[in-house]
């Protein structure tokens, strides 16, 4: 009775008010890369001291759930994850956009999106205290390998791709470490530039790896981004409903696979939606579609992020160990507020602790219809804007978003740089996604390997360490069998795919993917030969900057230096291997396709870079009104390729102008971040 006197408390007019407005703000947020739910929980942080304190916490729960969420509107439409937990979503998401299923891939989210939440929310309420014991269970050697075990989870993600994916998390792992080293202290990779003092900003490399690329691709032709199905409504309700019911085990299974990642601080959504997508993939019958558009791949990975929320603040509450940042920020809410975190905490403030539970589950469950309101507007707006104001309104928010995170505009510059090289990379079968998860997991993966490496020294056990407790041989066996799970089932269908030939069976012709188009042989020749001479050189310079790497370890101390070195020098191995690869094996066709534009294209895309360069470099001298709008415009003419009359023009001059200053007054007056005015402005 007393539980259910709780749930009457959430179910307030003011903490009904504050969980819906805490959705659709923090859905908002998470749809825009660089607005994070770390961000919009921090502003909002000082707005909760005057409140209740249940009250308040709902609202900052519900800001962080929808935040979640909301990364896989961006994720789906324009292939980039609002927050690092979206990263596979952007699998499965873009292209099921890409071929006229947008609407459905976002409903199929949010239907996942509210069950996870509502899975982990529900083991919050009823087994937070036993399931914490088991964070307690992970040191750090199991850190170390959990975050080595989601890196093989997405470089096995496609067979193909493997050894390119081991490369880039390689890379990415490579980038954690510039700046200060998490353990040790030593300054490492810096160039001797302070403004790499602080690292590489996640959220920075994720916009810039993500967004540039695409918005470089999107002036190359003019077709349109996106395709509207006929009668497409942007929600789908009925046939997503259907389809995530036909596959109830893997919405569970999900569900339950973020919550259980979800209680290891610093694991997270990242990985809680790794795991699950790897395990989907595994158990489908349509294995060989995941990548391609397949629902069960946004299914899996929007189930187990949001239940990763619930799951996260277990050993929050329970221990007082946050396992993510906006945890840490709600955590030190209730710290102000005079509220004892720890095992008794559901005991001595059951009051304030059941109400806010309570309100997340209504704030997960208010998700469902906010989402689809949002959702189909987003969808549909996205669709029909022209590709030619699509194009800088994109560019617009990775130089805004990735400047707000510090007010910094040294990360602006840094997002541009590496967004030139993801798209380069992306052009010779390097996805984005293993170099931000390496970023992402990188100073776990460290901080563990360091402290398991001390320890073992200085108890002359170091296999032991490593190698000597059953939950690292579990999660060690984990990774093994998901790099070579895939090269068996490939091997496998090859063997059927002889037998069924062999026995003079006819066999279907491969289906040409949505946005592709058949090449012929010569072509084709041409274009190959092109990406392995192309491949060849990255895995040269790949290997020459890990040597250069390995070279500078040395001059370290030996807390800073064991983990840079071990990683260059693995580089530098996978780099011989796929230079190797390159010069004695087939060139595979997968991805020519996309290499096939004109050279106006080719030249429109040479603009778009010279663009956003110049712009991340004299913005804060200029000021940001001034060059936002220059740069808006010059996007405008690249990305236009219809000969308008002059009152279109007109027009667009003025919806620019208004975008813009919309962005500057969002910046300066809402989010009170030091814009930088210049000389113009």
């Amino acid at each position: 009775m007393e539980l259910l006197g709780y749930f009457w408390d959430a179910l307030s007019p003011l903490n009904l008010t504050l969980a819906l407005v805490g959705v659709v703000l923090g859905t908002v947020i998470g749809a825009l890369p660089g607005l994070s739910a770390t961000m919009a929980v921090a502003v909002l942080v000082p707005f909760t001291f005057t409140m209740d304190p249940a009250a308040g916490l709902i609202a900052l729960g519900a800001i962080y759930t929808g935040a979640i969420y909301g990364g896989a509107f961006a994720a789906i439409l324009v292939n980039t994850p609002g927050t690092p937990s979206s990263i596979a979503t952007t699998f499965d998401g873009y292209p099921m956009a890409r071929r006229g299923d947008g609407g459905l891939a976002v409903t199929l989210a949010t239907i996942s999106s509210v069950f996870g939440g509502l899975v982990g929310g529900i083991a919050l309420l009823l087994l937070a205290p036993p399931l914490a014991r088991v964070a307690l269970s992970f040191g750090p050697t199991e850190y170390f390998w959990l975050a080595i075990f989601g890196l093989t989870l997405i470089s096995a993600l496609s067979v193909g791709n493997t050894l390119k994916g081991l490369i880039g998390a390689c890379l990415g792992l490579l980038l954690s470490m510039v700046g200060v080293a998490v353990v040790g202290g030593d300054v490492r990779y810096t160039g001797g530039s302070q403004a790499f003092l602080g690292g590489v900003d996640v959220v920075s490399a994720l916009i810039g790896l993500y967004c540039i690329p695409v918005v470089i691709d999107l002036v190359a032709t003019r077709d349109p981004h996106l395709k509207l199905t006929a009668g497409e409504d942007g929600i789908r309700l009925r046939e997503a409903a259907g389809i995530a019911w036909r596959r109830k085990v893997n919405v569970l299974r999900s569900a339950v696979i973020g919550t259980v990642v979800g209680i290891l601080p610093g694991a997270g959504g990242s990985i809680a939606g790794l795991v699950s997508y790897s395990e989907a993939r595994r158990s489908s019958d349509n294995a060989a579609n995941f990548g391609k558009g397949e629902p069960d791949g946004i299914i899996a990975t929007e189930a187990a992020n949001n239940a990763t929320v619930g799951g996260g603040f277990i050993p929050t509450l329970v221990l007082g160990i946050p396992g993510t940042p906006p945890d840490a920020i709600i955590m030190g809410a209730l710290l102000v507020q005079g509220i004892k975190i720890g095992p008794t905490l559901f005991s001595s403030e059951g009051q304030v602790v059941y109400t806010f539970i309570y309100g997340l589950l209504i704030a997960t469950v208010l998700m469902l219809p906010a989402g689809l309101l949002i959702g189909r507007y987003a969808y549909r707006s996205v669709v029909t804007l022209p590709k030619a104001m699509l194009v800088p309104t994109v560019a617009l928010l990775t130089v805004v978003g990735s400047f707000a995170i510090h007010s910094n505009p040294d990360e602006t510059r840094v997002m541009v740089g590496l967004g030139v090289i993801a798209w380069v990379l992306n052009r010779f079968g390097f996805s984005p996604s293993p170099i931000v998860l390496g970023l992402v997991l990188g100073q776990i993966a460290e901080q563990g390997f360091v402290q398991s490496y001390l320890i073992g020294n200085a108890t002359n056990n170091l296999l032991g360490m490593y190698f000597g407790r059953p939950i690292n041989l579990a999660i060690v066996a984990a990774a093994l069998v998901t790099l070579l799970y895939p090269y068996w089932a490939e091997s496998r269908r090859r063997r059927r795919r002889a037998l069924t030939t062999a026995e003079g069976l006819s066999v279907a012709a491969p289906q040409v993917a949505a946005g592709e188009t058949t090449i012929d042989p010569e072509t084709l020749a041409r274009l190959r030969s092109r990406r392995r001479t192309g491949t060849v050189v990255l895995a040269v310079l790949i290997g020459a900057v890990a040597a250069l790497a390995f070279v500078q370890a040395r001059g370290m101390t030996p807390m800073g230096a064991v983990f840079p070195a071990t990683i260059s020098a693995a580089l530098m191995v996978l780099s011989l291997a796929l230079l190797a690869q390159q010069l004695f094996a087939a060139a595979p066709a997968t991805g020519i396709e996309a290499e096939r534009t004109g050279p106006r294209g080719n030249l429109r895309r040479v603009g778009v870079v010279a663009v956003m360069i110049l712009w991340a470099a004299i913005f804060p001298e200029l000021g940001f009104a001034v060059t936002g709008l220059v740069a808006f415009l010059a996007l405008i003419l690249i990305a236009e390729y219809d000969r308008l009359p002059a009152h279109a023009w007109l027009l667009r001059v003025v919806v620019a102008g208004a975008v813009v200053a919309g962005f500057w007054w969002l910046m300066a007056d809402v989010l009170l971040l030091r814009m930088p005015r210049g000389l113009l402005f």
